[in-house]
């Protein structure tokens, strides 16, 4: 059998840079489909931006929610990654496949704890305006 080498297989050039894009969008497509939080996670994202739009946030404030948005979902695509790397090791429940699946999720919910903290920080002074407080 011959064997082939990773630099052979990492080949550059503009159609493979083209045909990655295709690669992202089946792994944006898979998550969607397959993974219950990335559902909730464009949800809040669709929230996040039609609120940016109604309160009509500053620049700054839309940097900052738009930071907050791509670092969860960049997360949990991160952590679905490591889900399917684990099942590909192995399906039996074993301590360390529960250690990595388990702190993969512990990530996607730090940052989404974190995200949900801007957003209070943004959005507050603006519904606090909306009440008249």
């Amino acid at each position: 059998m011959t064997k082939i080498s990773r630099d052979e297989i990492k080949k550059r050039g503009f159609g493979r840079f083209f045909r990655s894009f295709g690669y992202s969008i089946e792994g944006l497509k898979y998550a969607y489909k397959y993974e219950q939080s990335m559902l909730v996670h464009v949800i809040a994202t669709i929230c996040v931006v039609a609120a940016n739009f109604f309160f009509h946030v500053s620049g700054m404030e839309w940097l900052v929610t738009l930071l907050a948005i791509g670092m969860v979902l960049a997360a949990e695509l991160i952590n679905t990654a490591i889900e399917a790397v684990v099942d590909l090791v192995t399906l039996d429940i074993h301590p360390l496949a529960k250690i990595a699946k388990d702190c993969g999720s512990a990530a996607t919910f730090v940052l989404a704890i974190m995200a949900a903290a801007m957003g209070v920080v943004v959005y507050v002074p603006y519904i606090m305006n909306l009440l008249g407080l």
